[in-house]
C-alpha cells in the first residue's frame, strides 16, 4: 500500500516537472516572450506566474486604467453607502480568482528588504522603464507593507493592499511606450 502511494506521488511529480518544462518552452515563443520577460522583472513573479497572468488576462491594455484591472480582479474594497455615509468593506472578490491568488502570493515577497540580487539575471536585456517600475514597486511596496503592519493592520489585509498596488505597477509596465 505504502509503495503504491509513493509511486503515485513520484508519478505526479514527474508529470508536474514535464508540464513546467512545457510552460517554460511556451514562454519563449515570440508571442509571449516580451510580456513574460517584463513581468519576471517584478519580485515574486517568475515564469509560471507570468505565463498564468498572460494566459488569464490576455491583453493588459483592454483595461484603460489600473483601477479597472484591480476591480476586474476583485482587489478593490466593497462599499456600502447611504445618505452621505460611506463604509468600505472587504474586497469584492469578483472576477478572476486565479489571478487574484497569484498576485496575493507575489505580494508576500514584498515583506522582505528590497534587493535585486535574485532578479539580476531575469532583468538582463529588459527595457529600462520596466526595470525602473519594478524597482519603484519593490521600494514602495516594501515600505507600505511595513507601515501598514506598524499601524496594526492584519497581515492578510496588508498583503491584499500590496497585491492591489502591485497590480497597478504591472499594468503600467505592460503599457506600450510612446516612441
Amino acid at each position: 500500500m505504502f509503495e503504491s502511494c509513493l509511486l503515485a506521488i513520484e508519478h505526479v511529480e514527474e508529470r508536474m516537472k514535464a508540464l513546467d518544462e512545457q510552460i517554460e518552452q511556451a514562454s519563449r515563443l515570440p508571442r509571449y516572450a516580451p510580456v513574460v520577460a517584463a513581468l519576471r522583472c517584478f519580485r515574486g513573479i517568475d515564469t509560471l506566474t507570468a505565463m498564468s497572468l498572460v494566459a488569464e488576462l490576455h491583453d493588459f491594455m483592454r483595461f484603460d486604467h489600473p483601477r479597472r484591472l484591480m476591480a476586474y480582479l476583485g482587489l478593490v474594497p466593497s462599499e456600502h453607502s447611504s445618505a452621505g455615509h460611506e463604509r468600505r468593506g472587504e474586497i469584492t472578490k469578483t472576477g478572476n480568482c486565479h489571478v487574484r491568488r497569484l498576485l496575493i502570493e507575489a505580494a508576500w515577497h514584498y515583506r522582505h528588504r528590497p534587493s535585486v540580487r535574485s532578479l539580476e539575471i531575469r532583468r538582463r536585456g529588459q527595457p529600462p522603464h520596466v526595470i525602473a517600475l519594478a524597482d519603484r514597486a519593490m521600494q514602495r511596496l516594501h515600505r507600505r507593507f511595513h507601515r501598514l503592519l506598524e499601524r496594526g493592520k492584519p497581515r492578510p489585509k496588508v498583503v491584499v493592499a500590496i497585491a492591489r498596488e502591485l497590480t497597478g505597477f504591472i499594468w503600467a509596465a505592460m503599457r506600450p511606450q510612446a516612441a
